[in-house]
């Protein structure tokens, strides 16, 4: 009978060792491989020559400024034909490239740049038209009243979808 009790007692201990409730740090090694970020999607898409879309996909945000904001100034500079404050301008806005969300402003004010241009919340409304957004900042008269280059200014697609209110929300694919 002692040796029954002394292997329930065991069994007992050994179980109660593989339980997952433990409070210690969890040793997780986990590797990800980022395939792209568009959080300004102008940023890639106009700014950056195409040989340099693959270093600015895989390499993170906080490497902006070092790895491209020179290219990303020159852009604006000689292609598009700017100042260099609407350069420096346009910089501060789009680089580091990632969404800005400000959660202490009220989420009515929600929209791309929003939190730059009018203390708002920030993020990106499935309603906001970044790319004309972009290209109106780029080469209309928005940050330089002298300068318009109408036929740039947006890119002249609608959305041609309407969303739906339940989560989804985005359309059923054309």
């Amino acid at each position: 009978m002692r040796y029954l009790f002394s292997i329930l007692a065991g069994a007992t201990v050994l179980t109660a060792c593989n339980d997952n409730t433990t409070t210690g740090p969890v040793v997780e090694t986990r590797m990800y491989n980022q395939v792209q970020r568009l959080g300004n999607p102008l940023v890639s898409e106009v700014f950056l020559a195409k040989r340099s879309h693959p270093q600015h996909g895989v390499s993170g945000p906080a490497d902006d400024n070092a790895m491209i904001g020179a290219e990303f100034k020159n852009f604006v500079l000689t292609v598009a034909g700017r100042n260099q404050t609407v350069a420096n301008t346009l910089a501060a806005v789009l680089l580091p490239d990632m969404l800005i969300v400000q959660a202490d402003k009220a989420p009515a004010t929600a929209g791309w740049l929003t939190w730059a241009l009018a203390n708002g919340y920030g993020g990106r409304k499935l309603t906001d038209d970044v790319v004309d957004a972009g290209l109106a900042a780029l080469f209309g008269n928005l940050l330089d009243p002298n300068n318009l280059s109408p036929g740039l200014a947006t890119d002249n697609v609608a959305n041609d979808s309407q969303f739906q209110v339940t989560f989804p929300y985005l359309a059923v694919p054309n």
